[in-house]
């Protein structure tokens, strides 16, 4: 230990034990560091308890009953089959509970104290908690996003995505405001399960900033299934009624919904965390701005994860926690390369993408694009009219595959082993060279051999 350590509680402190402080927190645990975790919530984060985990079970939920539509054309009797939302959400919950009791205990194993109560910064070595002020030689902010829903009349009727994961019995009658990941994955669930689902947007097009493709497939392919999206809309107002809520829209008209769920966007949780008071600086959307080894504006405090609003996705915020905790505890000293991140929406079907859109792509290259629809095996028997799409985007100079991009079952599994191969700096030919395992979905990618006609400028 330092003397300048010696000085101090601990070596670090971290605000929230989310995936991103969690990480951190085990690693300098684990080299040595005298290491408290605070947390005001439970223990996982957004992740474990109020996103990607208790969602994607939620998702697998819903699937069964495609799956049981889809066994019929295969000659299964599926008749009498019904779904009880209320057994799904508990051993949803019981889940959540053996992963909380996990995290602690892989803390604790580490050497790390926990600390139950809310953390807030006196100054840049000070933690005020529960009355008592705890210092340290580095303190580690690691409290993720909220979601964010605007002021409007009736805002008190709505809820956001951490209710949906826990309300008591399904609605029958949903509106679900937004047109990101969350808003179509939470349409996806509700409507499988037999909820008569209805997505506003404000802009023409759900799933904005991926590429086009991808979001007019999507659209195109939960519409089948029953979900009504109406663009370019807003709402006015929500009321409590006795049979619902009444929605007021922009052009007048309204409808009925037993459910009103806002997925709007997530922010910053930075709001009375002493942040600003103590000099550290956050951007205009209330992120805690960080260099490259994740420190802010003052010398000793340092951000990973939601926080930074810089890529908000789990494995992300996991692998800035573990740079920081190389970098300052381990004498190893790295940074994280935030190029070519796959990610995916459990959206029904899903999807999976990694490298540029054919957009982004368009701004820095000249590319050629190549595209494959069609119909999944699975569904030559079941009949479900449920197309697949795969696109790579390459790049006509040096042959380089800039992004993969695949709507249709298995996306999000597919896509991680081609992030590999993006990672790597793969070509074209090299996909061209690679034999392909038939009969596959996955094989497409590896046998598209005729580029998109160019359009004429």
């Amino acid at each position: 230990m330092t003397s300048q350590a010696a000085k101090f509680d601990y070596d670090l402190i971290t605000i929230g034990a989310g995936s991103g402080g969690v990480r951190a927190s085990r690693l300098a645990g684990k080299y040595g560091a005298r290491v408290a975790v605070i947390e005001e919530s439970r223990y996982g984060g957004t992740c474990v308890m109020r996103g990607c985990v208790p969602k994607k079970l939620l998702v697998m939920g819903s699937h069964f009953a495609q799956h049981f539509e889809d066994a019929i054309g295969y000659g299964w009797n599926v008749a009498g089959v019904s779904h009880d939302w209320g057994a799904m959400i508990a051993a949803k919950d019981k889940e959540l509970n053996r992963l909380e009791g996990i995290y602690q205990r892989l803390l604790r194993d580490s050497g790390v104290t926990l600390i139950d109560g809310r953390g807030v910064l006196s100054d840049p070595h000070t933690v005020e908690v529960n009355g008592k002020r705890l210092t340290a030689e580095k303190i580690l902010v690691a409290v993720g996003g909220w979601p964010v829903i605007p002021e409007f009349p009736g805002r008190e009727h709505v809820i956001s995505s951490n209710e949906a994961l826990d309300l008591p019995k399904r609605p029958q009658r949903v509106v679900i405001v937004g047109g990101g990941y969350i808003a179509v994955e939470f349409a996806g669930i509700f409507n499988a399960l037999g909820s008569e689902v209805t997505l506003i947007i404000r802009s023409g097009q759900i799933l904005r900033g991926f590429d086009h493709d991808v979001s007019a497939t999507v659209a195109e392919e939960i519409e089948k299934t029953g979900i009504k999206i109406r663009r370019d809309c807003r709402i006015r107002s929500v009321e409590k009624h006795s049979d619902g809520y009444s929605v007021m829209f922009d052009l007048g008209d309204e409808c009925i919904a037993d459910c009103v769920m806002y997925a709007t966007g997530r922010a910053p949780n930075t709001a009375k965390l002493g942040l600003k008071e103590v000099g550290v600086k956050l951007n205009d959307k209330g992120a805690v701005a960080v260099d490259e080894w994740n420190r802010s504006s003052v010398e000793s405090v340092f951000a990973v994860g939601d926080v930074t609003d810089r890529i908000n996705l789990t494995p992300v915020a996991i692998n800035e926690g573990r740079v920081f905790a190389e970098t300052f505890f381990n004498k190893n000293k790295m940074t994280l390369d935030y190029a070519n991140v796959a990610s995916a929406v459990f959206s029904q079907p899903p999807v999976g993408v990694v490298g540029l859109s054919e957009e982004e792509a368009r701004k820095k290259h000249k590319v050629r694009i190549f595209l494959a629809r069609f119909k999944p095996m699975k569904h030559t028997l079941s009949g479900r009219d449920e197309r697949t799409m795969m696109k790579l985007v390459v790049d006509k100079a040096t042959d380089r595959v800039l992004g993969c991009h695949m709507v249709g079952e298995d996306a999000p599994e597919i896509i991680q082993g081609l992030a590999v191969a993006l990672k790597a700096g793969a070509t074209k030919a090299q996909f061209d060279a690679t034999v392909g395992i038939h009969p596959t979905a996955a094989e497409e990618f590896v046998t598209m051999r005729d580029p998109v006609p160019e359009k004429e400028e």
